[in-house]
């Protein structure tokens, strides 16, 4: 063989080599920067641009797509210890001429963590609607999406500043009294029994807690590699002490039930997602919200858990898009009659 031809053989094969073994190394040595990896990724492929915005010295972190138009504006609110990205696997199934604000919540990722900051869920509706302010989102009522602690925030916020909003989705919201416990919190009161309440099933600290935790908030079982739940967990690891705190303030008496307290004031039209088979925040908890708000919309989605914008990510923004549609066409009505 020419010594030129197998030359360019070997420099090909290099230069293939390098992004496998770059990636191998990362899966087997830095896991947790694989996932970083995987998400920058994931956000430029749907095209959703990172930005900051201050309100005073508090620095708020949020993605988005799109501009205001004729269509209210999507803000969405993620859950205990998540971030704004978890909503990826929604945005993939929204219309690209949508405005979507994905922003993560207080003291979680890129946005402001203090240790004088009010980490209640009404101190969380506070900092929701400086940031609102912030980016001027509100110059037009918007449609308001939220889901576990982040439904519970949403919830209040409707209902401490109506004008604000068009419409509501609450997704498996906490912050309501349940008549049927789920697993979390049985789990919860057993450890509060035997004195190991720092030990809470949210918040993973080894690969096989993480796997734990998954099967808690997910109906489907995903197959996760040993690494990659390596990889989650070293990505929590140095926020976990800020989300115990966070999660004592969210189920202390000042929060335990905040939407409950507030769900009789929301007078938006509100939507409302569970999964079935939730096991951290009971189903049940879906009639309470219909009972209590004029306009409500309740969808119970089979074979699903906790997790529903992981689980189900087509079904729920196909329901948030007829939702939509529907008050579209009813506000148009009742301009012509």
């Amino acid at each position: 063989m020419d010594l030129d031809v197998l030359n360019m053989f070997v420099i090909a094969g290099g230069t293939l080599a390098i992004p496998i073994l770059a990636f191998v190394a990362s899966f087997l040595l830095w896991p947790s920067a694989l996932i970083r990896i995987y998400y920058w990724y994931w956000r430029r492929a749907l095209g959703m641009q990172v930005r900051y915005a201050n309100y005073d010295d508090y620095q708020f972190c949020y993605s988005y797509r799109g501009r205001p138009g004729y269509r209210p504006s999507i803000l969405m609110l993620h859950g205990f210890s998540a971030h704004k990205d978890m909503w990826l696997s929604i945005v993939k199934f929204l219309p690209k001429n949508l405005h979507l604000v994905c922003v993560d919540m207080p003291g979680h990722e890129g946005t402001t963590r203090s240790a004088l900051d009010d980490y209640s869920i009404s101190g969380q509706a506070k900092r929701i609607h400086q940031f609102v302010e912030c980016i001027r989102l509100n110059r037009r009522p918007f449609h308001l999406v939220g889901t576990s602690m982040g439904g519970n925030v949403a919830g209040v916020y409707a209902a401490q500043y109506p004008e604000d909003i068009c419409s509501l989705t609450l997704i498996c919201p906490a912050g309501l009294p349940s008549t049927t416990d789920s697993k979390f919190i049985k789990q919860l009161r057993e450890l509060k029994d035997s004195e190991h309440i720092d030990r809470i099933p949210l918040i993973p600290s080894t690969p096989e807690e993480m796997a734990d935790m998954l099967k808690l908030c997910s109906y489907v079982r995903f197959k996760v590699p040993q690494q990659i739940l390596q990889g989650l967990v070293d990505v929590r690891i140095p926020h976990n002490d800020f989300y115990r705190k966070l999660f004592l303030e969210i189920v202390d008496e000042k929060s335990r039930h905040s939407l409950h307290e507030n769900m009789s004031k929301i007078k938006a039209p509100t939507q409302v997602i569970w999964g079935k088979q939730d096991q951290v925040l009971d189903v049940s908890g879906a009639s309470v919200l219909a009972g209590a708000i004029p306009d409500c919309h309740v969808y119970i989605l089979e074979n699903c858990g906790h997790s529903v914008v992981v689980e189900r990510p087509r079904k729920t923004a196909n329901l948030i898009l007829e939702f939509l549609a529907l008050l579209h066409s009813v506000d148009n009505y009742k301009k012509q009659a």
